[in-house]
This record gives structure tokens, C-alpha cells and sequence, in this order.
């Protein structure tokens, strides 16, 4: 059960004077709160034997109102480190997660649902926060104050009294750890099914354009309410456990009374107890319902911290499938792209995605990548990306071998337009400070200009000021495409990679980006995949791909000398263009 403060030790450590400085303060107050019933009995007896005088009765009230400030005080103190603490570790995880996120690999996105994240980032944490704040306050007073109680109950009024007073107890302990375990596997078992719904809700509200079009609102809804249905009666389930603690700890308590009353009232009787004591200890008793409670709350906390923890701690265990090299090359150009004999399969692929690919790319050249859907273009510019394991043969940037440089080396060199546009929920003009964000004015309408999209710009609302909102949906396809240029081309890279980033613009559009793109990158290295074969005739050096194995390649003349698919798809695309006009 204990477990989860174990695993959080290292926190712990790093915080020790703040949780030593509350611990402390707690335990002190719970000391202090256990003398006022003391006091209160002595005075009972003392009005009961008609010896209470003034100057007693202003000395025990003077000290009650000492003890009721200085524990204010402490209470205050040990609160606000403690619970401090407990919201500070949950901003250090979530800043961890973060990060986490941040730098993982598309594959580990494939493993793991965004909902099932999300739930992560939230409730776990907060479950995590619960128990280095509210989990250690219950164990401090379900044990040290507990025991405070019991000491001074035994010491001050009697032992008899309270060995047969606290025979409930352990039968209380025994069947909280009972269900303290069902709790942790319930527990688990609903976080995993939020997790799910979670995604659920994310598919729908991305979708929704599709699912309205379809007519299938109502079959959506159908679907999530089973699904939130799930979720509830997996939380009820969880809430059924918990539902228990409260009534045990009751009955205990009860059957605690009973025999203090009982027991006590024989003890009165016999003269071995005063009546002042039996009230003492009754107060004590009535002060000892909450420890009992707390070890409810505290199995109950640490249960789910500790299954909570655990899924977060899976997240940030989960080593990166790329790991840059202890100590890389140095890299101050990139003269050259060079496979050789390059063969790369996906991760969770049962086929090789790229067969013994072999290129050179000098600096300042244009590389055309063409070929049916599912070719392997993407694949091929992702490897520059540095999103998966380095294949197998060689691969070359600059001087060096590829997997001898960092991550952060090799993308600093790259301008990456991707096939699905991501823009966030901010302006076009933040959208295309990403690229460089302390471009100048004068940059950012140039890179505007390079992208063409200058006259959608005027006839947006507020202009570069416009919101694109959720993913750019205020703006059509081909806008999204050319703020997603423009925010490459405003870090004027190195090496540019449009992968098939044209597709939604028409002809007249995308000849005049790739003029711009021509014009204003002479001697930069450019990358360009696409369906659409006009969109590369000017490159320099053209590779056709089928199921990831160069199949032709060469110039746009010496492809169409050879007669070959590429030859093929060229004429169909000029008769379609003819057709159209």
C-alpha cells in the first residue's frame, strides 16, 4: 500500500525541508490538541469536588486559548507546505509529461491512444498530487496522532480502559486492506476505460464535419453514451469499495462506544475511574473517530495514487526509439545527401517500407519523389526527419554518417511542409512565426509572397491578424498548404522538403510557388514528393518509388525518353489538363 511514497522518494529528497517542516508542525499540533480534554477532565473533577478557584480556572483557560492559537498557527503553517508540495510535484509530472511527449517518436503515439495520454496528464495526476498531500496528512494521523490518542488515553485516564476500548480495530484494519486491493484493481481498470472515451470524444469532435454529413449524429451519440455507460458503471464500481470504508469505520466506532460506556460505567462504579475521566476519555474517543476514518481514506488514496503513479511512470519510463549519439560529429554544412544501398522497415511494419535505395544529392540540387499511393514517398523524406531507427545500409548527411549527429543538428538544417497541415488555434501570423519567431516584418510578408498567398490575405477579415481556429478550420485546403510553406520558407533552411504539399492548390497556384521557390532558393537543397508531375520537371535529379524500390529514375527528359510509368503518368496528367481547359 505504501508503495507509492517509496517510489516518490526521489521527490521527496528534493523537497525534504518543506515536508520535514510540515510533518513536524502536524505532529506538534496533534500533540497539542490531545491536552485540552486532559485539562477539561481535571476541571470537572475539580468543580465536582468543589475545589475550583478562580486563579485554576484562569490558568486552564489561558491555556486552552494558547494551545487553540498555536495550533491555528501550525495548522497553517504545516498545510500550506504540505499541500504546497503535493500541487508542486503535480506541475513538476505534468511539466515531465510534457516533455515526454514532446520528444517522442511517431511510434510511440501508435502504441499508446491520445484519450489514454490525456487521462493520464489529468486524472492521474491529480491522484498522484492527492496522495503527497492528503495521503501523508492521513498517514500521520491515522498512525502518529492515532497513537497519540491511545498513549494518552492509556496514560492519563486507563489502560484497562483502552486495550478493551480498541478491540474493534484491528478487525477494522483487516478488512480495509481487504478492500484496498479491490479498490487498486477497480481503479485501474476504470482509469484505462476513461482513457478510451477520452479518445472517443477527440475522434468525434475531429471528425465532425464527416460524421454531419453522413446523417450519423445519432449513431455518435448511441456510441458514446454506451461508452459513458461503460465509464460510470466502472467508476460505480470503484465508488461501491470506497462506499465501505465509510460504514465499517462507523460500526467500529460505534461498538468502541458501546464499550467505553459499558466498560467505563463499571470502572465508575468501582471507584477506579472519576467522572471527570470518563469524560476526558470520551472526548478522546470522540477525537479518535477521525484516525479511524483516515485509515479508510488513506488505503483508499494510496491505492489509486499508487495505480495512478504507476501509469505515469510507464509514460515517462518509455525510452525514445531514437537516442542521440553520447558524443556526435560536428556539422557546420550540408554539402551533401547520400543512400547507399538503404533498406528501412517501420517498427510495427512485417515488410520492408525502402529496398536498397541509393541516391546523391549535392547541395543546391531539386529531388523530384513520385510513385503510385502508398509508393514510400513519406517514408523516404522521413528518414531525414529522424523519426525512426536508422535503416539499415548507409546514409549520409553532409560528412557524416547520419545516426553519428543529434536530432536538433540534423533539423536545424530542415524546412518540413508535412501532407497534413497542422496549424494551431492562434493567428496567421503566429501560425507562420513558428518557423522563425524573431523574423522581421519585411520576412514574414516575403515568406507570404514566396507562397502566394498574398491575395487570400486581403480577402480574409483581419488579414495576417485572422484566426485560423481548431487545425485552420476557418481556412480552405490549399490556404492551409500555403501558411504551411510559408512557415518553412520563413526559416529560409538549408533543405526545404514539401511532401506532396501542392495537392490542394490548382495548376496556376502551384507553378507560381514552385517559380518563387526556384528563383529565391538557388543554391539550397529542395525535396519535393507529389502526384502531380509538373510540380517537379525543373528538379534536378527525379526518382520514381514502387513499394519503396526506385523503379526509374533521372531527369523529367531522360524519364520520358525511357517510356516507364513515369512517361506514363505524364501524358495522362497532360490530358487531363487538356480536357480541363
Amino acid at each position: 500500500m505504501f508503495n507509492v511514497l517509496f517510489k516518490l522518494k526521489w521527490y521527496f529528497k528534493t523537497q525534504w525541508k518543506r515536508y520535514t517542516i510540515a510533518i513536524v508542525l502536524l505532529i506538534i499540533a496533534s500533540v497539542l490538541e490531545i491536552l485540552p480534554p486532559y485539562i477539561l477532565g481535571i476541571g470537572i473533577d475539580e468543580i465536582a469536588s468543589s475545589t475550583m478557584t478562580y486563579e485554576t480556572l484562569g490558568m486552564y483557560v489561558t491555556i486552552l486559548v494558547a494551545i487553540i492559537v498555536s495550533t491555528y498557527v501550525m495548522n497553517f503553517i504545516w498545510q500550506y507546505q504540505l499541500f504546497g508540495g503535493a500541487l508542486k510535484l503535480e506541475q513538476l509530472l505534468r511539466r515531465r509529461l510534457m516533455h515526454q511527449f514532446l520528444k517522442m517518436t511517431p511510434t510511440f503515439y501508435e502504441k499508446n491512444r491520445t484519450g489514454d495520454l490525456m487521462a493520464r496528464a489529468t486524472n492521474d495526476l491529480n491522484a498522484v498530487s492527492l496522495t503527497a498531500g492528503f495521503g501523508i496528512m492521513t498517514l500521520i494521523d491515522s498512525t502518529l496522532y492515532f497513537g497519540a490518542i491511545i498513549l494518552a488515553m492509556g496514560f492519563f485516564i486507563s489502560w484497562k480502559l483502552t486495550l478493551i476500548s480498541m478491540i474493534p480495530i484491528p478487525i477494522i484494519a483487516i478488512l480495509m486492506q481487504y478492500f484496498g486491493k479491490l479498490v487498486h484493481e477497480r481503479y485501474m481498470t476504470a482509469q484505462e476505460s476513461f482513457g478510451e472515451l477520452n479518445d472517443s470524444v477527440l475522434e468525434s469532435v475531429a471528425g465532425v464535419r464527416v460524421v454531419r454529413a453522413y446523417v450519423q449524429e445519432k449513431k455518435d451519440e448511441a456510441r458514446f453514451y454506451d461508452k459513458s455507460e461503460e465509464v460510470f458503471q466502472k467508476y460505480i464500481k470503484v465508488a461501491k469499495i470506497n462506499a465501505l470504508f465509510g460504514p465499517i469505520t462507523k460500526i467500529g466506532t460505534g461498538i468502541t462506544y458501546i464499550i467505553t460506556f459499558g466498560y467505563g460505567a463499571i470502572l465508575v462504579s468501582n471507584g477506579e475511574m472519576s467522572v471527570g475521566q470518563i469524560v476526558s476519555f470520551t472526548v478522546y474517543l470522540g477525537m479518535a473517530t477521525w484516525p479511524i476514518i483516515a485509515i479508510g481514506e488513506l488505503i483508499n488514496v494510496m491505492q489509486q495514487g499508487n495505480a495512478s503513479l504507476d501509469r505515469v511512470q510507464e509514460t515517462l519510463d518509455y525510452s525514445p526509439d531514437i537516442k542521440n549519439p553520447e558524443k556526435p560529429n560536428s556539422l557546420s554544412t550540408v554539402s551533401s545527401i547520400g543512400f547507399d544501398e538503404f533498406t528501412f522497415q517501420y517498427p510495427l511494419s512485417h515488410i520492408k517500407n525502402l529496398q536498397r535505395i541509393s541516391l546523391q544529392l549535392q547541395k543546391g540540387q531539386t529531388l523530384g519523389v513520385v510513385g503510385k499511393t502508398g509508393a514510400g514517398k513519406t517514408t523516404f523524406v522521413k528518414q531525414l526527419l529522424r523519426e525512426y531507427p536508422v535503416g539499415e545500409g548507409q546514409f549520409t548527411f553532409g560528412e557524416n554518417d547520419i545516426s553519428q549527429l543529434s536530432k536538433e543538428q540534423v533539423l536545424e538544417y530542415i524546412g518540413y511542409v508535412p501532407q497534413d497541415h497542422v496549424l494551431f488555434s492562434r493567428t496567421i501570423r503566429e501560425n507562420i512565426l513558428f518557423g522563425k519567431e524573431d523574423a522581421t516584418e519585411e520576412e514574414i510578408y516575403e515568406a507570404i509572397r514566396l507562397a502566394y498567398f498574398e491575395k487570400d490575405l486581403k480577402n480574409l477579415p483581419l488579414g495576417i491578424e485572422t484566426l485560423v481556429g481548431e487545425k485552420g478550420v476557418s481556412l480552405s485546403g490549399g490556404q492551409k498548404q500555403r501558411v504551411s510553406i510559408a512557415r518553412a520558407l520563413i526559416k529560409d533552411p538549408e533543405i526545404l522538403i514539401l511532401d506532396d504539399s501542392l495537392s490542394a492548390v490548382d495548376a496556376k497556384t502551384e507553378t507560381k510557388i514552385i517559380e518563387n521557390i526556384q528563383r529565391e532558393r538557388q543554391g539550397k537543397t529542395t525535396i519535393i514528393t507529389t502526384h502531380r508531375l509538373s510540380a517537379i520537371q525543373h528538379a534536378n535529379w527525379i526518382i520514381v518509388l514502387d513499394d519503396g524500390v526506385i523503379v526509374e529514375e533521372g531527369t523529367h527528359e531522360k524519364l520520358l525518353e525511357k517510356g516507364g510509368w513515369y512517361k506514363e503518368q505524364y501524358d495522362r496528367q497532360q490530358l487531363e489538363g487538356v480536357s480541363s481547359e
